[in-house]
This record gives structure tokens, C-alpha cells and sequence, in this order.
């Protein structure tokens, strides 16, 4: 199926080239349009939990210290609210810090690794997942998208690497007048060709969305 005239396919360019695809890595918070992107020439676990820990570490850094007058139960209560409904939440550990931030990404089995979960409970942070078929709630897509469309519309990059130094070019500009959203979506990692008249993302394999925590949902 096409969305193309009758009569008018889609066409590429004589100099059209598939030089392969590479993986961006991306972290966006929707109140302040704040963007953190890095290219990566593979999306495993191997290279999106370092990367992720590394930039959630620098956020917490930039965050007001948590108050020390929360007792345990009270701190409890506050990590348990975000559960309410869910149908298959797991299980929080008993010691748990001041909850400081919400990560909001998509249903994977790589983004539920014990040894990630309870690195992020440890530091604050409560993990909450999309929906099975409901990444498109995510901000993941949207952000890819607009910053695609600034780095790649009528170029032809040849190389992965030409594709990711483009996004993070593209990402560094956005960052200096960003664009706030009041949906609170965020994003993860997606894939994009690298080369052709319009390479595009091809597919979200991650999301995250950043919210300094509230006390409820």
C-alpha cells in the first residue's frame, strides 16, 4: 500500500546509496524540550544501559537533593502509587531512596533486566512502561522525527557514521532554543538508514520518558 498519487510512485534519486543504518540513542524531557542523543553503531544491552546510567546519573547530579525528613513508609508509598492498576508490576525492592525521577520507556525485555531495574531504584528512579503495542505514546517517535526531518530532508548521507554526526549536530542546535511539550513522553533509541533521499527512522527498539517525580500519578 502506498499513500503516493496514482500514477506517481515514490522515486529515489541516480545517486541514491543504502550505506547501511546506524542506532541513536536518544533521552528527551518533554517540560523543558531538553534533548540527549548519541549515535551507536549497535542498540544491544551491552551499549544502551552504560549509556543510559551514564546520562541518568548526570541528571540526578542537576536535580535538587531529596529531603532527609521522608520516613520509610512514606517512601514506600510514594514509589507504590506509580503500580496502582497495573496488571503485572515488579516487585520494588524493600529499601528504597527518595523518588526522584520517573523513566517512562517502552514494554522490552531489555529494559526489565533485574540488575537494570534495581540499579535504577537505587538511585532513585522509578521505571514505568508503555503498553504491549503502545510505544506510539512515547515522545521517542516524535522528537526522532522532528530532528530527523532538520538533520537528513534533501541530503544524502553515505555512512552510518555521517547519519549520527548529523543527529547530534542537529540535536546540539535544538538544544539552544527547545521546544517544551505538555505531553509527558519521552524517547529511547531508534534506528535510521543511511543513505537515500529520505532516510528516516525505522524503528523505535527503545523509549524513555523524563519527569522529575511528583508524590502520585
Amino acid at each position: 500500500m502506498s499513500w503516493q498519487p496514482r500514477g506517481r510512485p515514490a522515486t529515489q534519486p541516480h545517486e541514491y546509496i543504502r550505506g547501511g543504518t546506524t542506532k541513536i540513542l536518544t533521552l528527551f524531557h518533554p517540560a523543558s524540550g531538553q534533548v540527549r542523543l548519541q549515535s551507536a553503531t549497535r542498540g544491544t544491552n551491552a551499549i544502551l544501559h552504560p549509556w543510559l546510567r551514564e546520562r541518568l546519573s548526570e541528571i540526578l547530579a542537576e536535580l535538587s537533593p531529596p529531603g532527609s525528613s521522608q520516613d520509610a513508609a512514606a517512601t514506600q508509598a510514594a514509589w507504590a502509587v506509580w503500580q496502582a492498576g497495573l496488571r503485572l508490576p515488579f516487585t520494588l525492592p524493600h529499601d528504597l531512596p527518595a523518588l526522584r525521577l520517573l523513566l517512562v520507556w517502552d514494554n522490552l525485555a531489555g529494559h526489565k533486566t533485574p540488575d537494570l531495574v534495581l540499579w535504577l531504584c537505587a538511585h532513585g528512579v522509578m521505571p514505568l512502561y508503555t503498553p504491549v503495542g503502545g510505544s506510539w505514546l512515547n515522545m521517542a517517535e516524535s522528537i526522532e522525527r522532528v530532528l530527523k526531518r532538520r538533520a537528513l530532508d534533501g541530503q544524502h548521507p553515505h555512512s552510518p557514521e555521517e547519519i549520527g554526526g548529523w543527529f547530534e549536530q542537529t540535536a546540539r542546535c535544538w538544544n539552544e532554543q527547545p521546544t517544551p511539550s505538555s505531553q509527558p513522553r519521552l524517547c529511547g533509541t531508534a534506528n535510521a538508514g543511511s543513505g537515500g533521499d529520505d532516510p528516516v527512522a525505522r524503528r523505535s527498539i527503545g523509549s524513555a520518558a523524563l519527569e522529575p517525580a511528583r508524590t502520585s500519578p
